[in-house]
């Protein structure tokens, strides 16, 4: 740590340099500083590469937000959850850690602390695949724009981008020296530095290089009981990035880009706050010392005051190198080949206080052999791409080899059996007391926090202890894909695209479980279910030993149905169930799947263009990496204790049917773009935490239709306006089967017809943004970005306690300086009204106590929105 300490003030003092010699350097060297290529003389120039080739924005049959890297910059974006404000249908959500980030467009995506899925939107930063969202997070350094493709996208961006692909674009050296840099400081004691440099080497390469360092302290206060957790505040920052790029071009027809970079960030990361108190919190409180462990109702969530005795300490690093190769002029009408060669390694260890309260319940500490994911990717891409004066035509080959390592576990703290005990046993003996009331029979209720080391015949406390689950997964996935995507330009109006992609895909796991503690109480109890409860009870009813035996038998035959289960299952959990323990596990699935599109665009005018697409969309199936069990052994059975070795579930698709118009006005400065949208998913991948373990579930159908509409108008020098609105109807089929869909005993009964979760109605965004000259060679500069979204539910099992009212968030920048841009100073503001909002919402674990709406005993967690955040950046350039 002190090595990595040394590493990091290294960083920060170099960077601190660099900012001090530009500010210094002489002002005719300005007129080299900005990016290697000139922004278009209107907006109808904007190009993208929607389809893997530059295209002009307007030409392209696809619904697309392109952002542009002055409008990133005066929004403050650096990372894909910034960039939700820009985009009307894009949310980005994050729980237990940053390592866990979610995106969705038009609501739908992958849900859930679970990388054996595959995301729904795909991430795609400079030409390479990440295999999660979560991978794709972090400061992306100098941007050139991000382009955000809406729908399904896999005929030439691959599988898993069912529902869009997030195209991220970071700048490419140029032949012109230049240098920048960045000095910020803001409220909860953030601060950064950044600083790039580029330059030529010879007259055939150049490079560039950009090193950042960024902190700040947390701002969720945390309240730590007895520890040991030593951290007071969480949703801390402490992040090091630094990305490097070389060009060369050893021939006009040939260029050689290589690209590497690491981030590091060491932060604390995630506790919850609770939003809904319900009766369990009593027992929490008493199970902690009689302290206030947990909110107790009333508690404003918005107080930002977590409970939290245990680490929340995350450190994830990100590497890579890239190797990109065009070579063109090879015949076939002009034809180029490019080459995509890529390695990525990506690593996370997280510590998790699992309760989410200062009672020492269940927790994960923050080691690489109890909690760790990690990624190790190759991929290879190659694409032949060549036009003729009716064709333009692409032809590709795609190969990846992803390892995916995954160290699970659960500790068990001391406070667990006298929780759980007290929270079992009130019930039951409660339920017991009503039973047997009518016959004149009376139970004995005190210390319900015994009655778990009764059952087991084990001493108090000695049930639960030490470290419970230990789980490896070791998953390796190799797919091949053959593509096409080819238009013809029929007429000089007339454009028809076909695109057609083969993909061949194996997955292999295994997984190794292991209860290192031995799970005391669980194989106790196992051993004798139905002696060992019975015995239990009987202590606990009075009398019971002078009844007759008929009586004793008949009483036992009424109360053990329900006794049995409730108790087992209670000391029988996931990470503590006896019978996961030395099982080894051997999955594999092979998928040969087609996707593809068609278009048809028509250009009725040189301002108005309308198209129309069908297309096909594929996300890969793959495993459950949690621990799974049921009444049956089987993953979709009802609850129960028997482990499932098949976590499979199964491949999605879907069929996306979109009616689309582009149009330009006002001489170029005014674009807008609308499309009518229709997607019809089958095999809906949903993963659900329901209070003690994420269950996926394949949801026969989940539609989404709607409008989304955006503009882009820039009325005069110097004023630019981009907004979006869109409309998504999303939702589940009315007929999903199994026995969580059953209302009202099933975990997700209240999904069935209705509006999927993260799924909002309405949403829209708008920013505008205006330049002024001031006094001799200064200007200035202001943006106010703001994104709105109509209410929705957080939670995937839609709770009506994880409701999200309709919110907005705005963003805001006001800046002056040089009008040549050798230097700027800005003050910033993100969330600008301290808008209150939740991001996800979820069950507290082993707190809720049934599924009915508004059940007292219930307690639901949530894992917030940041706060209001201001500060001042200052930028200089040459």
């Amino acid at each position: 740590m002190a090595c990595a300490s040394l590493q990091h003030t290294g960083l920060a003092i170099a960077v601190a340099t660099a900012l001090s010699v530009i500010a210094a350097m002489p002002a005719h060297a300005q007129e080299a500083a900005g990016p290697a290529k000139e922004e278009p003389v209107t907006l109808a120039g904007l190009t993208v590469t929607a389809q893997k080739r530059e295209e002009a924005l307007q030409d392209v049959p696809i619904s697309v937000t392109a952002i542009s890297e002055q409008l990133l910059r005066d929004t403050g974006i650096s990372d894909i959850k910034d960039l939700q404000i820009l985009v009307p249908g894009l949310t980005v959500t994050s729980t237990q850690s940053e390592a866990i980030t979610t995106a969705r467009i038009r609501g739908i995506g992958t849900v859930g602390d679970n990388v054996g899925l595959e995301s729904s939107v795909g991430v795609v930063i400079d030409g390479v695949y990440r295999p999660r969202n979560s991978v794709g997070f972090g400061d992306l350094g100098q941007l050139e724009r991000i382009e955000v493709l809406k729908g399904p996208q896999g005929t030439v961006f691959g599988k898993n981008t069912s529902a869009g692909v997030i195209n991220v674009v970071t700048r490419r050296p140029s032949f012109t020296q230049s240098a920048e840099g960045e000095l910020t400081v803001g409220n909860y004691g953030a601060w950064g530095v950044s600083g790039a440099y580029n330059d030529a080497i010879g007259e055939n390469s150049a490079f560039n290089i950009y090193a950042a360092k960024r902190s700040r302290d947390g701002w969720m206060d945390v309240r730590t009981g007895n520890g040991p957790r030593r951290e007071t505040d969480d949703y801390d920052q402490n992040f090091h990035t630094l990305r490097a790029k070389l060009l060369l071009e050893p021939t006009e027809d040939l260029e050689i880009l290589v690209s590497t970079d690491f981030t590091s960030r060491e932060e604390n990361c995630c506790t919850a706050v609770q939003t809904t108190v319900g009766g369990t919190s009593a027992i929490i409180n008493a199970v902690a010392g009689g302290g206030k462990a947990i909110a107790a109702p009333g508690d404003d969530p918005f107080g930002r005051v977590a409970y939290s005795n245990r680490s929340t300490e995350q450190d994830i690093k990100d590497k890579g190198i890239s190797v990109q190769v065009d070579w063109g002029g090879i015949g076939l009408g002009d034809a180029t080949l490019t080459s995509i060669t890529a390695w990525r390694d990506w690593q996370a260890i997280n510590g998790l206080d699992y309760d989410f309260s200062t009672a020492d319940l269940i927790y994960r500490n923050a080691d690489e052999n109890e909690s760790f994911s990690g990624f190790e990717t190759f991929s290879q891409e190659l694409r032949l791409t060549g036009a003729t004066d009716t064709v333009d035509w692409m032809v590709g080959f795609f190969y990846s080899d992803e390892d995916l390592t995954r160290r699970e576990s659960y500790r068990v703290g001391a406070g667990y059996e006298p929780y759980l005990s007290t929270l079992v046993g009130s019930q039951l003996l409660g339920q017991m007391a009503a039973a047997l009331a009518p016959m004149g029979l009376s139970v004995d209720t005190s210390n319900p926090a015994l009655l778990l080391s009764q059952v087991s015949g084990r001493p108090f406390g000695t049930n639960f202890t030490g470290l419970g689950a230990l789980d490896r997964h070791e998953q390796s996935a190799k797919s091949t894909a053959l593509f096409t995507n080819n238009t013809w330009h029929a007429t000089d109006a007339l454009d028809l695209t076909l695109g057609l992609r083969y993909t061949r895909e194996k997955k292999t796991l295994d997984s190794a479980y292991s209860n290192p503690n031995g799970s005391a109480g669980c194989a106790a109890t196992l051993a004798n279910p139905t002696g060992r409860v019975g015995a239990a009870i009987a202590q606990r009813i009075n009398g019971f030993a002078s009844l007759p035996g008929p009586t004793q038998q008949a009483i036992l035959a009424q109360l053990l149905p329900v006794a049995v289960p409730a108790i087992a299952g209670r000391m029988c959990l996931p990470w503590t169930n006896v019978l996961h323990d030395g099982r080894s596990v051997h999955q594999s699935s092979e998928e040969k799947e087609w996707s593809g599109t068609l278009k048809a665009a028509y250009r009725w005018s040189e301002q108005v263009m309308g198209y129309a697409s069908v297309a096909r969309g594929y996300k890969g199936g793959g495993f459950n990496l949690d621990r799974v069990q049921s009444a049956d052994g089987s993953s979709a059975g009802a609850a129960g204790i028997l482990p499932a070795d098949d976590t499979s579930f199964p491949a999605e698709f879907v069929d996306s049917y979109e009616l689309g118009t582009k149009t330009t006005w006002a001489g170029g400065n005014l674009l807008f773009n609308a499309a009518l949208f229709y997607q019809k998913y089958e095999d809906f991948q949903l993963n659900s935490f329901l209070g003690t373990s994420f269950v996926v579930r394949s949801i026969p159908e989940v539609v989404s239709k709607g409008v989304d509409a955006e503009l882009l108008w820039q009325p005069v020098s110097g004023l630019m306006v981009q907004g979006g609105l869109m409309y998504a109807n999303t939702r589940y089929g009315d007929d999903i089967p199994g026995a969580d869909f059953v209302e009202p005993t099933g975990a997700l009964y209240k999904l069935p017809g209705a509006q999927m979760s993260f799924a909002p109605k309405w949403s829209g965004s708008a920013s505008v943004t205006y330049e002024w000259d001031l006094a001799g060679n200064l200007v200035g500069r202001f943006n106010l970005g703001a994104k709105y979204m109509s209410d929705y539910n957080t939670g995937s099992d839609l709770d009506v306690e994880k409701k999200q009212d309709a919110f907005t968030v705005a963003n805001a920048r006001l800046g002056f300086g040089a009008r040549d841009q050798r230097w700027m100073l800005e003050l910033w503001a993100t969330n600008l009204f301290d808008t209150e909002y939740v991001q996800v919402g979820f069950d507290g674990p082993l707190q809720v106590a049934s599924n009915v709406p508004n059940d007292p005993l219930n307690t639901y967690n949530a894992f917030l929105g940041a706060p209001r955040m201001y500060g001042v950046t200052f930028r200089a350039r040459y």
